[in-house]
């Protein structure tokens, strides 16, 4: 599966999906989220029983408010909408699989 562009128009959809989400709040200018970014990437080709999705924290800032993310990257976990796991910081493949299998 590929990676989801969220924003505020199609994000209720995705608050519907019967998969577990992994949301990737990032920035382009954002160094660990640049590290992170292939990791996602991966997660999202290799797991097809999972919506990965990202969120231009610039482009969307109602979103990463409305998920209190205060520092980025910050990867959330949603299961039947609501959130389930919450970490900021870059991580390692093995740490952000960790978060959705949990």
């Amino acid at each position: 599966m590929s990676v989801i562009h969220v924003n505020k128009e199609n994000f209720e959809q995705l608050k519907k999906e019967q998969r577990p989400v992994l949301l990737d709040f990032y920035a382009d200018w954002c160094g660990p989220c640049k590290m992170v970014a292939p990791i996602i990437e991966q997660i999202a080709d290799e797991r097809p029983d999972i919506a990965v999705a990202k969120v231009n924290v610039d482009d969307q800032p109602e979103l990463a408010g409305a998920f209190g993310v205060f520092s980025i990257p910050t990867l959330v976990v949603m299961k039947d909408g609501e959130v389930v796991q919450k970490s900021a910081g870059a991580r390692p493949k093995e740490a952000i699989l960790e978060l959705i299998d949990g």
